[in-house]
């Protein structure tokens, strides 16, 4: 073996080699601290650009389910105020055929019309606040509503179903007289009709709209178990890795140590 002052070839190995696993055990650590294999594109690029595409369209699908829930809150809105008007509609038609007896008093008849009247008052509340985020899909003015649905910006299509008193044609139906009597009976049977048919609607797009729903969560779980596979660290090997790499740069510490005293050499051969 040479002996130089100038060059520790030992001593330059021996760092050279600590070096190396005091970088491999940063990684390590990095990757036990934030559970990710792959933190950045210089840990592995392609599978980096890869899981960040995975990631874009896990967010949009995110939005996407937002997008849903709001539809499905306001069509549930719509619906539970339908469902009131429709009982209410029954209760309606109760008072009507009480007042299409004969040889009805006045004084019975007008108590009929009363109840008759603060029903129909009822429904015009329910439609004018059976809103969800600003839109009501049952007021006389109610506009069709559109769900985004895909985050290549498909849309459900959600029909608006007025159900108001003038939209019902209940609006000026009186039981004060026994021909007024016998039309508001027609006029409350199809406006019972007209409903139905209205709930029918909602709750098809509802449960349209909870499909969707569903079905976008599952692939976000999906995507997001992808970018897991992608980019996720095994923590018992790198808990195993770890364990190694630390004994591996004690004995490194020893070495360097070690090539560092080999100059002290030089000098025993000048002692006498």
């Amino acid at each position: 073996m040479v002996l130089s002052i100038n060059t520790n070839l030992g001593a330059m190995v021996a760092l050279q080699h600590l070096n190396s696993t005091n970088s491999m055990l940063e990684n390590t650590q990095l990757r036990i601290t934030t559970g990710l294999r792959v933190n950045g594109p210089k840990d592995d690029a392609s599978t980096y650009a890869i899981a960040q595409n995975m990631r874009g369209d896990i967010n949009g699908m995110m939005a996407v389910k937002t997008a849903i829930a709001g539809g499905e809150s306001t069509v549930n809105v719509a619906l539970e105020g339908a469902v009131a008007i429709n009982d209410l509609l029954l209760e309606m038609k109760a008072k009507v055929v009480q007042a299409n007896q004969a040889g009805l008093d006045a004084t019975s008849r007008t108590a009929l019309h009363n109840d008759f009247d603060a029903l129909r008052s009822q429904i015009e509340t329910i439609t004018g606040t059976a809103e969800f985020n600003g839109t009501n899909l049952i007021k006389a003015s109610a506009a069709n509503l559109s769900v985004l649905s895909t985050v290549d910006g498909s849309t459900i299509a959600v029909a608006a179903q007025p159900m108001d008193p003038t939209t019902l044609a209940i609006q000026s139906t009186t039981l004060l007289s026994s021909a007024g009597a016998a039309t508001a009976l027609t006029a409350i049977d199809t406006a019972i009709t007209a409903v139905a048919d209205k709930l029918a609607a909602l709750g098809s797009v509802s449960k349209r709209l909870e499909i969707q729903s569903d079905f976008t969560v599952k692939l976000i779980d999906i995507l997001r178990a992808g970018v897991g596979n992608l980019v996720d660290a095994d923590m018992a090997e790198e808990s195993a890795k770890l364990q190694s790499l630390q004994i591996k740069q004690q004995l490194g510490v020893q070495a360097l140590s070690i090539a560092n005293s080999n100059p002290q050499v030089i000098l025993s051969l000048f002692n006498g």
